[in-house]
């Protein structure tokens, strides 16, 4: 199967080719929860190894959600200040932005590489599309900007696998020229385009129809790679850690059970395809564990009882969590194992947490690409908008004692107004807020 990097290469574009790349099926195989050749392992059983799947928190999706769920959810404010705005709401309700879009920046820190792409159908609506990596191909780029870049993807025609590739080119004049271009998969041969689509189109738009998102994280594969790396990439081993631990807690439950030890003796015989007789046990049944010798000297079963070491299993787990939080920018705390499940603790933090920290160094890339979407959407709907405000919630629980207990030393000091503490703190509007402040010579002191 010839490839969209193949395609093109052949076309004469120098697509970013470097190691990053070879990452991707990795942080995929995290990212869905099983990894070959880590979760799937073999036991021995007293006769043979046995095959088994380790069992998996699935913390690499989880920490992917939760980044997601801190920096594009419900309460974030996209908005130009202008009666763009409600234009720009309804590209908003058709591209079912909210969810896609939080969905996309979930993708982009699982897969280190996400894009919004922008464009008018038919019917002269903005289409938003959502692509994640492995179907983003940076052409050139200065100092980690993308300024010229191709989109494939994948799909099927008549029972035949087609590859969709649009390519976002600079022009001589400095516009963004399209290109689209429908490849055979097997043989990359070039197809018939759809009816209406054209070979290349002249958007006449000097700023690009696409952003390219990337957690804010120094690629440490390739220093000079355009493509970003998944929040969890340097947190791997923290990943197996997790799953290792929590794998032995819920074999604690299982493999803990009493279990009878079965002299080789006492079991069935069964001649082998090879004409050797061998003892046979069910490999699927646990309980049961083959001897190589008598080991009470009686030749009879005896039984094992251990105890189970649940405490011991769940503080471990949460140790993991804590180290595995931390090294993806969440800080300690973040996550609690309890009654079996994941919980995201409630945390108070303040401003010199490693979570808010990590907060904002992330919405510095994300707000570029948002105020970068909806300027090409206004170029789009014939709007040249020059300034774009993005208001993030935080999601996060703040030090609210600790700010309230500065303000009121900064009112002490003079620093701040009374009337605005209370503004902030009692809700009142201005005029109530200093109808509410007593006059000088009513203070008693």
């Amino acid at each position: 199967m010839k490839t969209i990097l193949q395609y093109l290469q052949d076309k004469g574009y120098s697509p970013a080719s470097d190691d990053t790349t070879k990452y991707h099926d990795t942080w995929l195989s995290w990212y869905q929860g099983y990894v070959t050749d880590f979760h799937h392992y073999t036991v021995y059983n007293g006769i043979e190894m046995v095959g088994k799947d380790r069992y998996t928190l699935g913390m690499a999706k989880t920490i992917s959600e939760d980044w997601a769920n801190l920096l594009l959810n419900e309460k974030v404010k996209i908005y130009t200040g202008t009666d763009f705005d409600k234009e720009l709401e309804k590209v908003f309700e058709y591209n079912n932005f909210r969810v896609k879009g939080n969905q996309l920046i979930e993708l982009a820190f699982a897969l280190g590489t996400a894009a919004f792409v922008e464009y008018l159908d038919a019917d002269g609506e903005v289409v938003i599309d959502f692509i994640r990596a492995g179907m983003i191909y940076p052409l050139s780029w200065d100092n980690g900007y993308v300024n010229e870049c191709a989109f494939g993807s994948m799909r099927e025609r008549d029972g035949n696998k087609q590859y969709y590739i649009q390519i976002h080119k600079l022009s001589k004049k400095g516009t963004y020229i399209i290109e689209n271009h429908i490849v055979d998969a097997e043989s990359g041969a070039d197809l018939d385009l759809d009816e209406g689509m054209l070979p290349e189109v002249d958007t006449g738009i000097e700023i690009p129809l696409f952003q390219i998102i990337t957690p804010n994280i120094v690629n440490n594969i390739d220093l000079d790679s355009p493509y970003g790396i998944s929040v969890f990439a340097n947190a791997i081993s923290q990943l197996k850690g997790c799953d290792i631990v929590y794998d032995s807690y819920i074999n604690e439950f299982d493999l803990g059970k009493k279990r009878i030890m079965v002299p080789i003796s006492m079991a069935k015989i069964e001649m082998g395809k090879d004409g050797i007789a061998r003892p046979v046990f069910d490999k699927n049944d646990t309980v049961f564990y083959a001897l190589p010798g008598d080991r009470n000297g009686e030749n009879k079963p005896d039984t094992f009882d251990p105890q189970i070491r649940a405490q011991e299993h769940e503080l471990g787990i949460n140790k993991a969590l804590d180290l595995l939080s931390f090294k993806c920018g969440l800080g300690t705390g973040r996550y609690k194992f309890e009654n079996g499940t994941v919980k995201t603790a409630t945390e108070v933090i303040s401003e010199k947490s490693e979570l808010y920290q990590s907060l904002k160094k992330h919405e510095i890339v994300l707000e570029s690409a948002l105020k970068g979407m909806v300027k090409a959407i206004g170029r789009l709907k014939g709007a040249d908008i020059k300034d774009v405000n993005i208001d993030f919630d935080d999601s996060i629980i703040e030090d609210k004692v600790s700010e309230r207990q500065q303000d009121r030393q900064d009112v002490a000091m003079g620093v701040m107004p009374l009337w605005e503490y209370r503004m902030k703190w009692y809700g009142e509007d201005e005029e109530t807020a200093k109808s509410m402040i007593p006059e000088q010579a009513d203070i008693i002191l």
